[in-house]
Formats: structure tokens, C-alpha cells, sequence
């Protein structure tokens, strides 16, 4: 009887998962973004955002909430329901990154379910267009000569900015100040001014002002050049041989979200990331769409928090 009972539940349970998917979406759909304006993660967002409510039939609301090395922004998603209308543009930094970073951080990744990765890109170091070095090499010499005096902007503690910046202190064996914003777009704007000296941001952010000539581009994070920077060489060709960062962002739901309708966003994100003009503007953004399975994705984040909580313990970053 208890049996019975059990396999009745169960079919009742599966039904209502299947009408869910049938009819989802059924209402606009609240794309969070952890981080300020005019960052990689609100450049991914709005990238996609269009042409994914049209595959889906329903607008996606943009919605900023940054601050706390992307922390509000994670906890909105998780406290959300698991029903697909609440996802999250996810990034390194709070589904890698934080989770060796922070003692008491208010998410686990168990609460959370990746879709799909949207875009992966090399980081960029970029100084003032002031800044008297021209390489890695000139930069290392000058920081050395004046230990303390230079600076290193990031778009918040615990993201890939900020990581790439301890990095670079780590294997190069130099003292320069981290100074953390809300977002690359604040941190951006000081760096334009002068007021920090160098970043390691994310390419997309900061190729408009390389282009212009406004920032000085001395390397790229990814093992071969960009396709997009031919003539700025790599931080392994600059003689720092396990220097390869990737940045990547990519889209989240809460946990227990119905697998058909994680599926359903899925198969719309796959079809969006190979647009021709999302690709183009992946490309020109410096970086690329993996649109890979949520299983294949999940394994990835995996790897890439054991990745980060060995850099974090080599380079002695403490934890909050």
C-alpha cells in the first residue's frame, strides 16, 4: 500500500513537472546581474537578453543588484523561487572564486544549477595610456623599484579581476595595493582618471578604451593570442609560464528548478548563442560562446572552484 502510494506521488509529481515545462515561460523572465553597469557580466547579460526573450516568447527584465563581490546578487537568485523565472548571469567570481574567499558565505554551490556557459574570455592587463611602461617587464621593474606605490583596480573582491591581480603580484614577486569597486565600470573610470594604475579586467570592459588608445593593453591571460589584439602578447609569451586566466560567464537557476525547464532554457540559450550576430558580437568582445550542456557545465564549475582554492592558498589571499 505504502509502495502504491509512493509510485502515485511520484507520477502526480512528474506530471506537474511536465505541464510546468509545457507552459513555461508564461511570464517575463528576471535576468539578475550581480554586478554594476558597464561590466563584462551586464555586457553578456544584455547581449543575450533580447534575442532570448524573443526564442522564449517573453521579455527578460535585466535586473542590476551589485555589490559584495556579486553576494547580493547570488543571494536574490537563490532566495528566489525554482520555477525558470528568476536565472542568474553568473560569473567566476561568485560560482568559482568566493567559495574559497569567504568563511561565512551566505550560498553554497549546491544551491545553484547551471544552464550553460555564455561567454568565456581572456582577462587583459591595462594600465593608464600615461603609464610610462610599455611591457609586463617595464611595469615589474617600476613596482619593484617602489614597493607600495602602485595600484590595482578590480571590479570586487573575489572576482577574476581581482584574482588576476593577485596573480600577478604572486608570480611576479611585487608589491602593489588592491583597490576593489562595485564593478569593472566604476573601476574602469579611475583607471581612466588615473586615480589606480592597472587592472587585469576582463577584455570585453576594457577593449572599447584599448582601441581608442585610452588604456595601454601590456598582455592578454589566455595561452594564445587574441584574435582581436594580434600585436599584444600573452602573460606566457611576457615570461610568466603558468599565468592563463579565463574569465567566463554563464547563466544560473536556483536549485530544484525542474529539469525540463532547465532543458527548455537550455535548448533557447543554445539556439540564441549561435546567432550569427551573437557570435559576431562574442567575437568582437574578444571572447566566445562554449553553449555547452548543463552537465558538462556543472562538471566545468566544479574543476574551476578546486582550480581557485589551490591560487588562493599558493598566494596566501586571506579569507574573509
Amino acid at each position: 500500500m505504502q509502495l502504491l502510494k509512493y509510485v502515485v506521488v511520484s507520477l502526480v509529481l512528474c506530471m506537474h513537472c511536465a505541464a510546468q515545462a509545457d507552459t513555461y515561460p508564461s511570464k517575463p523572465i528576471r535576468m539578475i546581474v550581480p554586478a554594476a553597469a558597464g561590466g563584462t557580466t551586464d555586457i553578456a547579460a544584455r547581449t543575450i537578453a533580447d534575442p532570448l526573450g524573443r526564442e522564449l516568447g517573453q521579455n527578460i527584465v535585466v535586473d542590476i543588484k551589485a555589490g559584495a563581490a556579486a553576494i547580493i546578487g547570488t543571494q536574490a537568485l537563490v532566495s528566489s523561487p525554482a520555477d525558470g523565472y528568476t536565472i542568474i548571469m553568473g560569473n567566476i567570481g561568485p560560482n568559482a572564486i568566493n567559495y574559497s574567499l569567504y568563511k561565512n558565505l551566505p550560498y553554497k554551490m549546491e544551491d545553484m544549477e547551471p544552464v550553460t556557459m555564455v561567454l568565456a574570455t581572456p582577462n587583459v592587463l591595462v594600465v593608464n595610456a600615461n603609464f610610462p611602461a610599455k611591457t609586463v617587464a617595464e611595469m615589474v621593474t617600476l613596482a619593484k623599484a617602489s614597493p607600495g606605490k602602485y595600484s590595482f583596480a578590480s571590479s570586487g573582491r573575489g572576482q577574476s579581476i581581482h584574482m588576476s591581480g593577485e596573480m600577478l603580484k604572486y608570480q611576479a614577486g611585487i608589491d602593489i595595493t588592491h583597490v576593489p569597486y562595485k564593478g569593472a565600470g566604476p573601476a574602469l573610470v579611475d583607471l581612466l582618471g588615473g586615480q589606480v594604475t592597472m587592472m587585469v579586467d576582463n577584455l570585453p570592459s576594457s577593449m572599447t578604451y584599448i582601441k581608442s588608445g585610452k588604456l595601454k593593453a601590456l598582455a592578454v591571460t589566455s595561452r594564445v593570442r587574441s584574435p582581436e589584439l594580434p600585436e599584444v602578447p600573452t602573460m606566457i609569451e611576457a615570461g610568466f609560464k603558468d599565468f592563463e586566466v579565463t574569465a567566463w560567464f554563464g547563466i544560473f537557476v536556483p536549485a530544484k528548478t525542474p529539469p525540463e525547464v532547465i532543458n527548455k532554457l537550455y535548448a533557447a540559450l543554445k539556439k540564441v548563442l549561435n546567432l550569427p550576430e551573437v557570435k559576431a558580437r562574442m567575437t568582437e568582445l574578444g571572447g566566445y560562446a562554449p553553449a555547452d550542456t548543463p552537465a558538462n557545465t556543472k562538471a566545468f564549475v566544479i574543476a574551476e572552484k578546486k582550480k581557485w582554492e589551490q591560487l588562493v592558498m599558493n598566494a596566501k589571499v586571506q579569507a574573509e
